[in-house]
């Protein structure tokens, strides 16, 4: 073979192999949604949490930085190995560039402790555990939305002192559960108040007569719901069922949605106490973002829908005047900046990454207070984050000197 008979031959094998190679994907800000979308979680964020994301996506133009951005998603059941498993392929193969919601507390453990191994940003706003800015605390993860200090703080503080000095506590037997009851033990009896007994039940129970049961032989005057999602739905129901609230007790549910409260009904649910980060009639811009969200899913969005919202899109402020996705830069950019958006005004986010979310403690309406649809709440009191969440110097965040 002649020198330019091979040379001709290399170059047109070389051709082959590249035109067989698959073509280059365009640039994208890639953005997971990672929750649970068909379990006790999947109404309070599921696809609703993807509906969100998407709509801060829109409020971008769908574009940044000349690059698309895309919002995936995927359901990891609650199941901490999964959570891990779905963040690593993500963040290693998938090309993702930041995770939000996360869901249960034990999964999103698992999802942080990868992103941290990655240096990958991950907005938490599903998981409620206030150790997600205590021992957990990392550069790369920021708390939107509520968290178990805050829930208890409201609501069980504010119960002991109307005259609510006993409780019991039917908990969810997970790292979200143990950390609210934990929590609220502590206003409780600061406010002069006891828990005299409580009741571990495995997530997704169908069936709280045996922990109501107990709640009722124990005769404390408030019986408190550490739980969530459909669980709590549940309780709520059985409760009603075994008449806890006839025979002279106080219910008390520390996390109870608006998608709940939507699911139950006014006639079910009236009266209930509920501590919010989010709630859509609160002003004109949170009535017009709502009725976005509603075209888009056909419910009232739930203040974990609203978290995400507004984590993912901070989170796309701050690449767009960090002029670059890369994590280190925007993790530090979404700090020095304050978070605004359509229920957040000049929030601040503290170095451990909690973000100062004013929060509210609502009433469930009365069917007959209700004037429009999803109408369900009034505001008892308003708290602004530097006052409802757990001071920084409490928290033993390894990254705040003390």
């Amino acid at each position: 073979m002649t020198t330019r008979t091979f040379k001709k031959a290399l170059y047109l094998s070389a051709a082959l192999v590249l035109s067989a190679l698959p073509a280059k994907a365009a640039e994208t800000i890639k953005i997971g949604v990672l929750n649970d979308q068909s379990g006790v979680f999947a109404d309070n964020g599921g696809t609703g949490s993807v509906a969100a994301a998407k709509l801060a996506a829109e409020d971008f133009g769908g574009e940044l930085l000349g690059e698309k951005i895309e919002v995936i998603a995927a359901d990891h059941q609650n199941k901490p190995d999964i959570a891990a498993a779905t963040a690593r392929r993500w963040f290693d193969t998938d090309g993702v560039d930041m995770i939000a919601d996360g869901a249960a507390s034990s999964a999103g453990f698992a999802i942080l402790e990868v992103a941290r191994q990655k240096n990958k940003i991950f907005v938490i706003s599903g998981p409620g555990s206030s150790d997600f800015t205590g021992k957990a605390c990392s550069p790369v993860s920021f708390h939107f939305n509520y968290d178990t200090y805050a829930l208890s703080k409201m609501t069980s503080d504010a119960i002991t002192k109307l005259g609510g000095k006993t409780w019991y506590f039917i908990t969810a037997d997970y790292a979200f559960g143990h950390a609210l009851q934990r929590d609220a033990t502590k206003f409780i009896e600061a406010a002069g108040g006891k828990v005299v007994g409580s009741s571990a039940h495995p997530l997704g129970t169908t069936d709280m007569a045996s922990f109501l049961l107990q709640a009722q032989g124990s005769k404390a005057k408030v019986v408190g719901l550490a739980t969530s999602g459909a669980d709590v739905q549940t309780a709520i129901k059985q409760a009603g069922e075994f008449g806890i609230v006839e025979s002279g007790q106080q219910l008390a549910g520390l996390l109870v949605f608006i998608t709940d409260v939507n699911a139950l009904g006014l006639k079910v649910a009236q009266g209930l106490q509920v501590t919010t980060s989010f709630y859509w009639d609160l002003n004109d811009e949170t009535r017009a973002w709502t009725k976005r969200y509603i075209a888009a899913t056909g419910k009232p969005p739930s203040m974990v829908q609203a978290g995400v919202y507004s984590g993912v899109h901070h989170y796309l402020a701050a690449v767009k005047a960090a002029g670059t996705k890369d994590p280190t830069i925007v993790a530090k950019k979404m700090h020095e900046m304050k978070v605004n958006d359509m229920y957040n005004k000049d929030v601040a986010i503290r170095p451990d990454g909690r973000v100062l979310h004013t929060m509210y403690l609502v009433q469930v309406k009365k069917p007959d207070e209700s004037k429009y649809k999803f109408d369900y709440y009034k505001v008892v009191k308003v708290s602004p984050g530097a006052g409802a969440f757990r001071p920084m110097s409490e928290g033993n965040c390894p990254l705040v000197q003390n």
